[in-house]
């Protein structure tokens, strides 16, 4: 059997190559890991896996049943980060090409549908005129059904080509708007939060922790996480590098965004009690200011009626 190669770095993802879609045992295998095929690379690949480091025990767990029937595979794990602005690039570029073969595909579709419609209005065509009942007994009864019959078939061959092709188009719609809505100011400044929770969450691993999971009489029952140590901890220090890489990135797209006017920084840090602020068209007041909400006036701008809290994602 010829030897398998696992390549994976952050420019391309995790790449299996030596093989062929249909080579068996390799497929089954490859599938029951979560494994994917490409015809763009021709190759298998981990979906996901591109510009994050490596799924090692994926790889690994891939690499021993491939052995174990009979493939000899070699493993090449390059997870050296790259900065997030090539990364945005590159996101934006492949979008950009899967945008305009989408619109291709409508288009291909569009025609087909138009030749469908087409088709039936031909068949349709060749029916006797003014819906003439089918003669039973009559020598044209045969013709004349399977002239219905064949009508009938292109009528419902249209309509469902009108779907594939208005699929299609939806699709391509869609994927034109991907890169606009991913630096969409709200967006961002969601996965600047989110990648800070992911930051802290990774600092708590590292030094190690103590939490109460419940009480039973009063008495607190402690879950202790040692620190991690080792190859983990490497791994855990190495991604929290690429992270704050993101973060900082990520931070200077929304500074320009705020001082261009595009969004706007009001949070909990500068909003006060009695200010006024927007959620989803509705404007409230402001009756208690959170760390990482506002709670407001649930029902106009009654302050003495039911509250309710508002994330700090407002504008006011």
């Amino acid at each position: 059997m010829p030897t398998l190669t696992i390549v994976h770095n952050h420019e391309q993802g995790t790449l299996l190559t030596g093989t062929s879609r249909g080579d068996r045992p390799a497929i089954d295998v490859l599938r029951a890991q979560g494994w994917r095929w490409t015809r763009h690379l021709e190759s298998w690949y981990l979906r996901g896996s591109r510009d994050r480091s490596a799924r090692r025990a994926v790889i690994e767990m891939t690499a021993t049943a491939l052995r174990n029937n009979g493939y000899a595979v070699a493993v090449d794990v390059d997870d050296a980060a790259r900065p997030p602005e090539q990364v945005e690039v590159d996101r934006a570029a492949r979008q950009q090409e899967r945008v305009a073969a989408l619109e291709t595909k409508a288009d291909r579709k569009a025609a087909v549908a138009e030749a469908k419609h087409d088709r039936e209005a031909q068949l349709h065509a060749a029916l006797p005129p003014l819906g003439e009942p089918i003669k039973i007994g009559h020598h044209s009864e045969r013709r004349h059904r399977n002239a219905l019959k064949k009508s009938w078939a292109a009528l419902g061959a249209a309509v469902e080509a009108d779907k594939a092709a208005e699929q299609a188009r939806r699709r391509a719609e869609s994927a034109a708007t991907t890169t606009q809505a991913r630096f969409a100011p709200v967006v961002v400044a969601n996965r600047i939060k989110k990648l800070e929770a992911e930051q802290r969450a990774d600092e708590r691993r590292l030094a190690g922790n103590t939490r109460t999971l419940y009480r039973i009489a009063g008495v607190p029952v402690v879950e202790t996480t040692e620190p991690a140590a080792g190859a983990r901890r490497e791994q855990i220090q190495e991604r929290m590098r690429e992270r704050g890489a993101a973060i900082e990135y990520w931070t200077s797209i929304r500074a320009e965004q705020v001082d261009a006017g595009a969004a706007t920084d009001f949070g909990s840090h500068n909003i006060d009690k009695g200010n006024l602020v927007e959620r989803k068209g509705l404007w409230y007041v402001v009756v208690r200011v959170n760390k990482k909400s506002v709670t407001v006036a649930d029902r106009g701008l009654d302050p003495s009626c039911w509250t309710r809290s508002i994330p700090d994602r407002v504008r006011g």
